[in-house]
């Protein structure tokens, strides 16, 4: 199987990188290739103030940059500001330990309740499908009935024309 220059750069493509800042993934991405559901999530998030510094927080601090940033912050305190055994380094680190696992489960309910709301979207999306695939099915049946009583009606009027021919009616 040989491939075209076109199926190559079909496979080329990358689906995009998705955003963790609704306000970056609102400005970026193409809305019509957006779930409603998460259009419309991003747009709360995107709106206010307060979700948007939640978002800046939990994207930065769930980054490789976080990881970074606190390998100096502490190499630069343990070695330079502290001395043995580093009490203040052990209560600063305690103190983020608390905001960062508060962030982490803001961050969780804000994911359920999103998960939540595109589920409930998906299900409604589906039942309607549902209800129109039936219909449809109904219909094609119906269809396919009278079609089925036509054909075997002009059979029929053919073998009666048939048989009176050959009896010289």
């Amino acid at each position: 199987m040989t491939m075209t220059k076109a199926d190559v750069t079909a496979v080329a493509v990358k689906h995009p990188v998705p955003h963790l800042r609704p306000r970056i993934l609102l400005k970026n991405a193409d809305r019509s290739a957006l779930h409603p559901t998460v259009l419309a999530e991003a747009e709360h998030r995107a709106a206010s103030v307060q979700l948007r510094v939640a978002d800046a927080i939990t994207s930065f601090a769930g980054s490789m940059w976080f990881v970074y940033l606190h390998i100096v912050l502490f190499g630069v305190w343990m070695l330079v500001f502290e001395n043995s055994p580093w009490p203040t380094l052990t209560l600063i680190v305690s103190l983020e330990a608390i905001f960062l696992s508060t962030f982490v489960m803001i961050g969780q309910n804000r994911q359920a309740v999103f998960q939540q709301a595109k589920a409930d979207h998906d299900y409604q999306e589906q039942g309607s499908l549902l209800k129109e695939n039936t219909e449809l099915t109904r219909l094609i049946h119906s269809l396919t009935e009278e079609i089925h009583a036509r054909v075997l009606a002009d059979v029929q009027a053919k073998q009666v024309a048939a048989a009176g021919e050959t009896t010289g009616v």
